[in-house]
């Protein structure tokens, strides 16, 4: 486990994941990820922030001794997931004095999914402080930041904010900052897009709160730390606004060759209008690609073969997890291709009651497309084009 001190009194404590490859069983991390916790040193207590996952909670133990750490006052715990609260039982059977510091409904889960014993739990309010002698911290809720029960904790001394999954980043590194911007940009992207984006609304309204700290560092609980703040807090501000880009995302899957005939014709045609095009294949695509895409686009086409009268169950697959994400898309389409009968288009449509856009078009070619469906796609494109064009997005891009 990596120790670095970021500030007077102040440590990071993180375990690197180089070859986790999934995580919830379902996002895939490329790079890897990173479990942040951090120590302070009062001059009359210490506190832990965050806990570390399981798989990682020896490496905790083993950092903190060679640290010299005898005794610890308060465990904070920001978010009762398990990779920021899995060491918690392990802390408290080494540290046995330790309380663990949080609010009442992350006590609650807590307790259901460590099974802590009440009496180990200090509860704190929205805005209360805890001193620890010569530094403060401040405890902010921000609900349904991932979960109804996270908070974030600062320490106002040193300026230090520690947002747990807020303004985290999957990857494993070496680096305590923030080195390389474009690295960290795509990764909070995808990070945001996989977590954060079904939540945008409520992120929305905590950025403000945020900037009126002023934080001097931004520590999440995975990734590097954030020495320019501003550096991210523009980033979560273009995403969780109401804008998007001149761009079409097609997502599809062919079996046969009909579809992706299909989505081959529309996408070079929409190109041919100016707008950005990412196509998807979804039998080839990470999913985590197409999601930093649906952050911005303002379209999704989505075409799939029929099976069984149904989608592909890679497309279901897929347009149930747009749906749980929520995504600010202005516009959709569906495309199906079948032989003898299809209910595909009515089937994604069911699947998708959270996307709140527009439908295009509904295009349904039978056997491989003949001319009347290439005019068809033809029709869809102009539509594509003047609805973007009404969002003052051609040429603005």
């Amino acid at each position: 486990m990596h120790s670095q001190k970021i500030s007077e009194g102040v440590y990071l404590l993180r375990a690197n994941h180089w070859d986790r490859r999934l995580f919830d069983e379902l996002i895939p991390l490329p790079e890897g990820t990173t479990y942040n916790s951090y120590i302070i040193f009062g001059s009359e207590k210490t506190a832990l922030i965050d806990a570390v996952d399981f798989s990682k909670e020896d490496e905790l133990i083993e950092a903190l001794k060679n640290m010299g750490v005898e005794k610890i006052d308060y465990i904070v715990s920001n978010h009762a997931e398990q990779d920021h609260s899995g060491g918690i039982n392990k802390l408290l059977s080494v540290y046995p004095h330790a309380k663990i510091v949080t609010n009442s409904k992350c006590k609650e889960f807590l307790m259901d999914l460590l099974h802590i014993p009440e009496e180990r739990f200090l509860v704190v309010e929205d805005g209360e402080e805890l001193s620890l002698g010569d530094k403060t911290l401040k405890f902010i809720k921000m609900p349904w930041v991932h979960w109804p029960e996270t908070m974030i904790t600062y320490l106002v001394e040193d300026g230090i904010l520690f947002t747990c999954d807020l303004f985290g980043a999957h990857y494993a590194t070496s680096d305590v900052y923030v080195y390389d911007e474009m690295r960290e940009y795509l990764a909070a992207k995808r990070y945001y897009a996989e977590i954060m984006m079904p939540f945008r609304q409520s992120i929305k309204k905590y950025l403000q709160k945020v900037k009126e700290l002023n934080p001097r560092i931004i520590a999440p609980s995975h990734g590097p730390l954030h020495k320019n703040p501003e550096f991210i807090l523009n980033a979560y501000e273009r995403w969780v606004s109401d804008e998007v880009s001149n761009e079409v995302l097609i997502v599809f899957v062919s079996m046969h060759g009909s579809t992706k005939k299909i989505v081959d014709y529309l996408a070079d045609k929409i190109a041919k209008k100016g707008i950005k095009v990412r196509y998807y294949n979804l039998t080839v695509t990470d999913v985590g690609d197409l999601l930093m895409d649906v952050v911005d686009a303002a379209t999704i086409v989505i075409a799939t073969p029929t099976v069984l009268t149904g989608a592909h169950p890679s497309i279901v697959s897929a347009a149930y997890l747009l749906n749980l994400l929520r995504p600010k898309t202005k516009f959709v389409a569906f495309i199906t291709s079948y032989g003898w009968g299809s209910r595909a288009i009515e089937q994604l449509k069911s699947l998708m009651p959270n996307i709140w856009a527009e439908i295009l078009d509904e295009i349904a070619v039978k056997g491989y497309p003949k001319e009347e469906d290439f005019a068809r796609l033809d029709e869809l494109v102009e539509k594509i084009y003047e609805k973007h064009k009404e969002q003052n997005l051609i040429g603005g891009d």
